[in-house]
């Protein structure tokens, strides 16, 4: 889904001064490497002085669809007061409802070389390649060649974290459930070539444990490169390949691909950062490791994104009628949930690599959707009601659109006639929040193996928790030179939390209100508050 978590980089992302609730600002070696598959974020752009700068997308039909016709008409009005609100040059839509599909394309690829996006415009889709790796390995599953609850060491024998009993016991199913439970904000760069994944898992042995195998969902971007190292060792390939011949080519998937150097002569997004309210090319955003190829580095079009759905919707065969998968795998992968939590909404947990989400009317949401700098998209279906919806966008500023159509109810309600679970924020009292207080921290490790810190403060504050988040980088490290050309200094951000049920709650912006997006605290075997569930990362909590 809103995969995640685009934190502000130090001299990139100048939209807000603040960055996201929840995540200060990282370094911008942080920022280029952490978006790779962050399945949720929520970045709070500012709204009148964007709107007053940014030019007004015109909108380029790039698909079917009656585009006169409700809900379709409603879709297309608040695409477009988006991006203008939030500084969008191009985005596209699609959606599957009872059987029909409407695709879109609005505004255009590059501000400075402008020209139409369409339902075929290609885009980089962050972490909904998630989903690609799963079905692959559901793939190789039905085929005998991997078993989901073998451990791991089956198929990578000299495989290790820093936890030995976590190293021979983590399950492929747990990798793809994200609660292998070691630190999974790892995204070191490995170069370009067919090695690079081998070394990156190999780069693993030291990331430590947080949560023994099974226990705790925490998002995990690593343990994804993992199941992309055991696709590549069962098949003999490289991973790339390997999606290409069992998923992407298949499917017809035509416009979608892995390298930039196979998608010469499409129609492509360029990404764009926000500044003082105006979109800007940011050709730097592009680029990204190949080692994090399985956990965010697909390109797609939106009309390949609707394929994927009426795919993963339908009877498991591609369009020339050849079965890739049954429909027991295709339920598979939507079911059977591991831990829950909270990814931005709630969560019942995930099932193979798919979020699944609760409705209040009972129906289950299926979800993913990306992060990479300047490409924001989301990806969901409600199998129950027949609806799937699909949007890309080149622009920091994407990432209030998809909260609004992909987190909020907006579109749930109006296509499939479901909804969040209620959540209205209460003030609670001293006593209640003061087991909440305290110290709460965090670690990433960034593409070159350098490890930031996130250390939040929470205090009590008006009947909710009020909190500075600080991010330490590389030149806050003892041993590591501080003269790097992108060491930062401690950087600092407010953060806010108000409480609509015990341990769960709606994250704040440092005014106060709520931005839309859920965290929870969760307690150890003591009943006390052990860890701050924030974007799906674990921090830890250290009481006052």
């Amino acid at each position: 889904m809103n995969d995640d978590l685009l934190p502000a980089g130090s001299d990139t992302v100048r939209s807000t001064p603040s960055g996201p609730p929840g995540l200060a600002r990282w370094s911008r070696r942080g920022l280029l490497s952490a978006a790779a598959a962050v399945g949720c974020a929520s970045v709070s752009l500012g709204t009148a002085a964007t709107a007053a700068a940014a030019p007004r997308s015109t909108v380029h039909d790039g698909g079917t669809g009656d585009t006169g016709h409700s809900p379709f008409s409603a879709l297309d009005s608040k695409i477009e007061e988006a991006m203008w609100a939030y500084s969008i040059p191009g985005a596209a839509v699609g959606v599957l409802l009872d059987g029909q599909e409407y695709v879109k394309g609005y505004g255009v690829t590059n501000v400075d070389h402008p020209v139409p996006v369409d339902g075929d415009t290609v885009f980089r889709i962050g972490s909904t390649t998630k989903t690609f790796t799963g079905t692959t390995m559901m793939r190789l599953v039905e085929r005998g060649d991997v078993e989901l609850d073998a451990p791991v060491r089956r198929y990578l024998t000299a495989f290790a974290v820093a936890d030995p009993y976590a190293s021979a016991q983590v399950t492929v199913r747990q990798l793809l459930n994200h609660s292998a439970g070691w630190l999974g904000d790892d995204y070191q760069d490995f170069g370009p070539g067919d090695d690079a994944l081998a070394r990156f898992v190999a780069s693993m042995a030291r990331l430590p444990q947080l949560t023994a195998p099974g226990e705790m969902f925490a998002y995990n971007n690593a343990a994804l490169c993992v199941a992309g190292r055991i696709i590549e060792v069962v098949t003999g390939t490289a991973y790339e390949a390997a999606v290409r011949e069992l998923v992407i080519d298949p499917l017809g998937l035509d416009h979608t691909r892995f390298s930039s150097d196979d998608i010469v002569g499409f129609n492509v997004a360029a990404s764009h950062d926000v500044v003082d309210g105006k979109a800007v090319l940011d050709p730097s955003f592009w680029p990204q490791p190949r080692s994090l190829a399985p956990t965010g580095g697909l390109i797609s079009s939106v009309r390949d994104q609707l394929s994927w759905a009426r795919f993963h919707l339908g009877g498991g065969t591609a369009p020339d009628g050849t079965r890739l998968l049954s429909r027991a795998s295709l339920e598979q992968m939507r079911s059977r949930p591991g831990p829950g939590g909270t990814l931005v909404v709630e969560l019942d947990g995930m099932g193979v690599t798919w979020m699944l989400r609760p409705t209040a009317q009972g129906p289950r949401i299926v979800q993913h959707g990306g992060s990479w700098p300047g490409q924001i998209s989301g990806f969901l279906m409600v199998p129950g009601r027949g609806f799937a919806l699909t949007l890309l966008t080149n622009s920091e500023g994407g990432t209030r659109l998809r909260d609004e159509l992909f987190t909020d109810d907006w579109a749930l309600s109006r296509f499939a006639g479901v909804t969040n679970l209620p959540a209205r924020p209460t003030a609670m009292s001293g006593q209640e929040l003061a087991p909440h207080e305290g110290r709460y921290i965090a670690q990433r490790i960034n593409d070159e193996g350098a490890v930031e810190d996130a250390v939040i403060e929470l205090t009590r504050h008006d009947g909710r928790l009020h909190g500075t988040q600080t991010v330490q980088g590389p030149a806050g490290k003892a041993g590591v030179p501080s003269d790097e050309e992108d060491a930062v200094q401690d950087q600092t951000s407010e953060v806010g939390v108000a409480f609509y049920r015990k341990d769960f709650a709606l994250d704040l912006t440092p005014d106060g209100r709520p931005v839309g997006t859920r965290s929870d605290f969760v307690r150890g075997p003591d009943g006390k508050v052990a860890w701050w569930r924030n974007h799906g990362r674990l921090h830890r909590h250290q009481a006052q």
